[in-house]
C-alpha cells in the first residue's frame, strides 16, 4: 500500500509536469550499488527509483547492472550510455533514458572529461574518470530537435570540475552548427557560488532560477541518506540554451518509512521547446 501511494504522489507531479503539451527532464543521482550502504543497498531502494516518468532523464553514478535493471524496469524507455571505465559496461555510467513513444535519438555518444575526451582517461586533479554521456533527439510529434547532456564532474577535483564545463562547452561550439536548444543536466558536485556554476551562469540558464513556476521541494539536493540532513547542499543541477522554456522546477523530496531511493534527490522540470 505504501509503495502504491508513493506511485501516485509521484505519477501526480509528472502529470502536472506535463499537462497542455508539456515535456519534462529529470537529473538523478541513483547511488551505485555497494553493500556498504547497509538498508540503504541497492535492493532495498531500487523499487522506488522507477516512480517518477520523464520524458528524458539522466543518470549518474549506474553500474552496469543497475543501469539493465532500469532498462528491464522501464518498458517504455531505451537508453544511450556506456561505462567510464572502459567506453563499455566497465565503471560508472552517465546513461540517458528516453520514452520511446515520444523522442527518436538522432545521434549520441559518451567523452571523456579530461585533455583526451575522445580517449578512456583521468582529467586535472580528478579522483578518477568522469564523462558526459549525450544524445541529439527529435520530438516524434513536433519533429523538434535538441540536445541532452548528462555529466557528473569529479568530488574531489576543483581544477576538473571547472575544466570538465569547458570541455563540455567546446564540444557544444564545435558540434551544434544548427544552434538547437541543450539541456544540460547532471551531478556537477559544485555548489552555486561556485566558479564552475558561475561559470556555467554565463552561458546557460539555471532551470530553478528561471522556472515560470515558483520552485518546489528543498533547497538542497543531497542528503547522504541522513533523513535529518538540513538538505542545504544543492549539487545537482539542470540547465537549458536559449529555445527552452522553462514551465517548472521541482526537487523531489522522496521517502519511504524514512529510507531515500539514493543519496540524492532527483529534480525534475517541465519544458516547452519554442
Amino acid at each position: 500500500m505504501r509503495y502504491l501511494l508513493l506511485l501516485i504522489v509521484l505519477l501526480v507531479t509528472v502529470t502536472n509536469c506535463t499537462e497542455q503539451g508539456q515535456s519534462s527532464a529529470m537529473t538523478y543521482n541513483i547511488r551505485y550499488a555497494t553493500e556498504r550502504d547497509g538498508i540503504n543497498s541497492w535492493e532495498h531502494r531500487k523499487n522506488q527509483l522507477i516512480q517518477t516518468k520523464p520524458d528524458v532523464f539522466g543518470i549518474q553514478e549506474g553500474l552496469h547492472h543497475q543501469v539493465q535493471y532500469l532498462d528491464s524496469a522501464l518498458t517504455d524507455y531505451k537508453y544511450v550510455g556506456v561505462g567510464w571505465d572502459d567506453g563499455n559496461t566497465g565503471g560508472e555510467y552517465t546513461a540517458i533514458f528516453y520514452k520511446t513513444n515520444k523522442l527518436d535519438v538522432v545521434d549520441s555518444d559518451t567523452f571523456w572529461l579530461s585533455e583526451t575526451p575522445d580517449t578512456v582517461s583521468v582529467g586535472w586533479d580528478a579522483s578518477m574518470e568522469r564523462i558526459t554521456t549525450w544524445a541529439r533527439f527529435k520530438e516524434r510529434e513536433s519533429n523538434k530537435e535538441f540536445w541532452v547532456f548528462n555529466a557528473h564532474l569529479d568530488h574531489i577535483g576543483a581544477q576538473s570540475r571547472l575544466n570538465s564545463l569547458k570541455v563540455i562547452r567546446q564540444f557544444i561550439d564545435e558540434n551544434n552548427e544548427d544552434r538547437l536548444p541543450i539541456i544540460l543536466m547532471g551531478d556537477f558536485n559544485a555548489e552555486p557560488e561556485s566558479d564552475p556554476i558561475t561559470y556555467l551562469n554565463w552561458l546557460m540558464d539555471d532551470t530553478r532560477t528561471i522556472s515560470k513556476r515558483k520552485p518546489k521541494g528543498p533547497v538542497g539536493t543531497f542528503h547522504g541518506f541522513d533523513p535529518e540532513h538540513p538538505l542545504d547542499r544543492r549539487i545537482d543541477y539542470i540547465f537549458v540554451s536559449s529555445g527552452i522554456e522553462v514551465l517548472s522546477y521541482e526537487a523531489i523530496l522522496e521517502q519511504n518509512e524514512g529510507h531515500f531511493p539514493s543519496d540524492h534527490l532527483p529534480v525534475l522540470v517541465g519544458y516547452l521547446l519554442d
